[in-house]
């Protein structure tokens, strides 16, 4: 086992001699994610601690099982026909759950599985991860165990089947999806993972951080009078899995945490932030599913977190006969998260460190970032879990006002991620407005994918339009898809309707995928001036119809211009005369 830096450290099939001597880097073994954490190392390090002398801030200690293990472990149970087959994925996990581990890696594996008597998350660090060109945000799995059965033969055969499960998703659906999508050879990648510490303390039954966060140096919806290299940060109780989901969380900018949030009444606020949140669960087992991601997680609601006494700093009250929130939990009422005693009174250092992560991040990366985080505030602690580049809109494109409005424009917003023009788009998959209801966002999701497919298979992109927000798990807030099932889509339009109003998660790993391979993304919120010309649309050509959803081709391209700097977006049906 190879120690390469404080709390990290490689294990691998290959000699120490041959790493350190460069015949095989360590590098190679330690996939994308884990190798963009090292190198971030120094800039922890290097940080003036002076200024936040009361936090503890680190990245939680971590092993790395090298991809040359990987290796061994597909070539020696003859894996690789059983993944290139497409079989579903339950099939390809069960297959890896059978299959022996590397035995000269065992006695390494359990020695660590005998030191580590907390709650651990197994991640993925595939070669192909956390690049700008073609990231891979929750395309592979997570796995979070208690690692507290009482006897050490049950921890160690949970962490094994861990390992196995996320080794699997490498080849799950979405991933091979993503890869055809992209033109990358599913072949070539090699999966290092991640055996890392979860920050967070146990209240009872449940182990969580108090506070989770994704944190963006370049934020592309700012609200005046923010700018975009102000960034923005999206806060949520518990796991982090709320934030990179798309669920109901809180964001603010840096540079003006007290801005007013986003809602037109408090009794909008108390229905749209956050109610419930994710832990591990340390009580009685749940029902054996190792090839199930959340088998130890669940979710609790607010009532719990005020049991476990981790609302302080995060939420406000309501008192419902001033119809007034107050920051803090001193009062008896409704709690809602809206992390005011964080943001505005700054008994914490919180909004300093944050700034200073992220400009330290961006210099040493060279690029604009996001960060993954979690806290615990008793003690406080900071771990740092997570560094991605990001891509910012470039180049000098403009759009006259004219096309904005007129009979050849289908859509128009002034909320649009993206930059240039796009004219080989002749499809277009969308969700039927008069049989949209969020009641039913999970069978609308699964016809998607279905269009998605076929698409995918005839190597044609196209425009899709939903309402809601798109990728969420919530399906409450929009349609819970995963990235592999609308990945052939190269513009996607999130419309809002009078009962459904969400803001699009800044955090989440649907949006960074959006945004780092170039997807045109528009977003029509209900009170824009714009709106989709549905009675041309529902006259084109029809593909294929089914109960929610509707596939059409158009007889010419559609022009799709984005305006990266002012981020407004036209996409024309015919061209201006």
């Amino acid at each position: 086992m190879m120690q390469i830096a404080d709390h990290f450290t490689l294990l691998s099939m290959r000699r120490e001699s041959e790493l350190e001597s460069g015949q095989s880097s360590a590098r190679e073994e330690l996939g994308g994610k884990a190798h963009g954490l090292l190198a971030v190392h120094q800039t922890l390090i290097d940080l003036d601690h002076s200024s936040f002398p009361e936090i503890k801030i680190d990245i939680p200690r971590l092993t790395v099982l090298g991809t040359s293990i990987f290796d061994a472990f597909m070539q020696r149970n003859n894996l690789n026909e059983i993944v290139l087959a497409g079989l579903p994925d339950a099939r390809v996990a069960n297959a890896f759950q059978r299959a022996d581990m590397p035995f000269e890696i065992l006695g390494r594996l359990r020695a660590l599985s005998d030191a580590w008597t907390t709650p651990l998350a197994v991640r993925s660090s595939g070669f192909l991860e956390d690049t700008t060109k073609n990231p891979f945000a929750g395309v592979y799995l997570t796995k979070m165990i208690p690692n507290n059965q009482p006897d050490a033969d049950s921890r160690f055969a949970r962490l094994v089947e861990a390992i196995k499960f996320v080794w699997a998703s490498t080849y799950f659906k979405i991933a091979r999806d993503y890869c055809e999508t992209t033109g990358l050879d599913i072949r070539s990648e090699k999966m290092a993972v991640i055996l890392q510490e979860v920050i967070g303390r146990r209240h009872h039954d449940r182990f969580y951080p108090e506070l989770s966060g994704v944190a963006r140096s370049y934020n592309y919806y700012p609200v005046k009078p923010a700018k975009p290299q102000d960034g923005v940060v999206n806060l949520a109780l518990g796991l982090g899995k709320t934030i990179v989901d798309g669920g109901r969380c809180w964001f603010f900018t840096p540079a003006f945490p007290e801005m007013p949030p986003p809602y037109n009444s408090t009794d909008d606020l108390l229905k749209e932030t956050q109610t419930e949140f994710w832990m591990i669960n340390m009580g009685d087992p749940p029902e054996f599913n190792p090839i199930k991601e959340t088998e130890f997680l669940q979710q609790e609601n607010l009532l719990a977190a005020e049991e476990d006494g981790t609302l302080q700093y995060l939420a406000s009250t309501y008192d419902p006969q001033s119809e007034r929130l107050t920051s803090g939990t001193a009062a008896f009422g409704v709690r809602a998260l809206t992390f005011a005693p964080l943001l505005q009174t700054r008994q914490i250092p919180f909004i300093s460190l944050i700034k200073k992560l992220l400009a330290n991040c961006e210099a040493r990366l060279g690029s604009p970032v996001e960060i993954e985080f979690a806290m615990t505030f008793d003690p406080l602690r900071f771990g740092f879990l997570q560094v991605r580049p990001m891509v910012v809109p470039s180049g000098e494109f403009e759009i006259p006002p004219e096309e904005m409005d007129g009979p050849a424009v289908l859509v128009s917003s002034e909320t649009v991620l993206g930059n240039g023009v796009i004219e080989d788009i002749r499809d277009v998959v969308y969700v039927i407005p008069d049989r949209f209801d969020l009641k039913v966002t999970r069978q609308i999701g699964e016809e998607l994918a279905f269009h998605n497919r076929t698409l995918l298979d005839e190597n044609r992109k196209y425009l899709l339009i939903v309402f809601g927000r798109l990728g969420t798990e919530d399906p409450w807030l929009g349609i819970p898809v995963n990235w592999g099932q609308i990945c052939a889509a190269s513009v996607i339009l999130e419309a809002t309707r009078e009962n459904v109003r969400v803001e699009l998660s800044q955090g989440s790993h649907y949006f960074h995928n959006i945004i780092n391979l170039g997807v045109k993304h528009f977003s029509l919120p209900f009170s824009s001036p714009h709106r989709i010309d549905w009675d041309w649309l529902q006259k084109q050509p029809v593909v294929n119809s089914l109960h929610y959803t509707r596939h059409v081709r158009l007889e010419k391209n559609l022009i799709v211009k984005v305006d990266g700097r002012c981020g407004w977006g036209t996409i024309l049906h015919s061209r201006i005369s």
